[in-house]
């Protein structure tokens, strides 16, 4: 098997794998019936891949002929997303950096979102008592969106303890405050004039 077919087979075992997810998906939420679902997965099983690759393959030939794939932006390119991991909120992810939507996010993805840029957020405040205040509106937003059964991906957002965040926040400001003490030592050490004295005899 030569790369271009090893690298097919990898695509197709990704889209039969994200194809098997959603189907799954849908049968649990009971917008699938199950004994169509396991009589189409009979009927799949029964073909040969060999069958179904020159199927695809036929159909794509065919789709091409008749200028489906004009100014599709994935045409000849690998589609993105095929990266071996499954995320169950990958279509709304794409489609908010496509459309580049800001704003109004699901709770879900916005608190994912605010959680791992929260540290940095907290670094830029210079008061505590700002940083108790940032973390109790993060803890109750939280608590709020995982109240709500508005639908959407799920809430797994941790909340945050607010002491031990402060004394992290002091911690790295401890940290930076010492960093940039010794760079200003450094540099004063290194941009001081050198004094030579001559003996003269």
């Amino acid at each position: 098997m030569n790369d271009v077919d090893a690298r097919m087979d990898r695509l197709r075992k990704a889209a039969r794998y994200r194809y098997q997810q959603l189907v799954d998906s849908e049968v649990e939420r009971g917008s699938l019936d199950p004994d169509e679902v396991r009589a189409e997965r009979e009927e799949r099983q029964l073909l040969k891949a060999a069958d179904v690759a020159a199927h695809a393959r036929a159909r794509i030939a065919e789709a091409e002929r008749r200028g489906v794939f004009e100014g599709n932006p994935y045409h000849g390119k690998p589609l993105p997303g095929l990266d071996g991991q499954h995320d169950p909120d990958w279509w709304i992810k794409s489609k908010i950096e496509r459309e580049d939507i800001r704003g109004i996010a699901p709770p879900a993805l916005a608190l994912r979102t605010e959680d791992a840029e929260l540290d940095d957020h907290l670094d830029a405040l210079s008061v505590e008592s700002d940083v108790r205040d940032v973390l109790v509106d993060f803890n109750a937003r939280v608590k709020e969106a995982r109240r709500q059964l508005l639908g959407g991906p799920p809430v797994v957002t941790p909340m945050r303890d607010v002491d031990a965040e402060v004394a992290r926040w002091r911690d790295r400001r401890e940290a930076r405050a010492a960093a940039a003490a010794s760079a200003a030592a450094a540099h004063a050490a290194e941009t001081r004039p050198s004094r030579w004295w001559r003996r003269r005899g």
